[in-house]
């Protein structure tokens, strides 16, 4: 018998011997399971926009979710920034532009931003997903790049830009 096979017949008549003797493995008693519902639950990302309500309220931009690496920043020429030029519209309190900062070179945000016409980036290359009568669209903006899109095409339809996502 070898040295291995050995220490496992050892081990398994010491786990038998125990349990004849009723000493108890691994038993949870009903007082630790009771117990164990008194924790607070486990926080679960769901990837929401924070905030989001406010800013639809306050800037007229809906912002769904994203993973935290594009944000909504003030529009400032001297940054890096991935921009939305739209269609101004002081009822909904929809401004003419809107900007993002990129965290990195990859990134998401959905969002449901209407009367989109040109995309605009520094740093990043982008790709942008919009709808416009009943169809969707990826549009590839490379770094530095300005692209129109929807109405800002001669004849192009309303569109409504659905999500952005840094590509590099």
């Amino acid at each position: 018998m070898t040295f291995r096979t050995r220490g496992i017949l050892i081990a398994g008549i010491a786990v038998a011997s125990a349990v004849g003797v009723g000493i108890p493995f691994a038993v949870a008693k009903e007082s630790a399971v009771a117990a164990s519902t008194d924790l607070p639950s486990y926080a679960v990302e769901d990837y929401s926009y924070p905030g989001a309500a406010n800013i639809f309220a306050t800037q007229g931009i809906s912002l769904k979710k994203g993973d935290g690496r594009i944000l909504l920043a003030e529009c400032d020429a001297s940054a890096d920034q991935i921009k939305v030029h739209v269609v101004r519209d002081g009822a909904s309190g929809r401004k003419g532009a809107y900007c993002f900062q990129a965290a990195a070179k990859t990134g998401y945000v959905t969002l449901e931003l209407p009367r989109v016409f040109a995309l605009e980036t520094a740093e990043h290359p982008i790709s942008a997903e919009l709808t416009a009568n009943g169809s969707t669209t990826t549009v590839d903006v490379a770094k530095g790049g300005f692209e129109g899109v929807g109405e800002g095409n001669e004849g192009g339809p309303q569109s409504v830009l659905l999500e952005i996502r840094v590509t590099g």
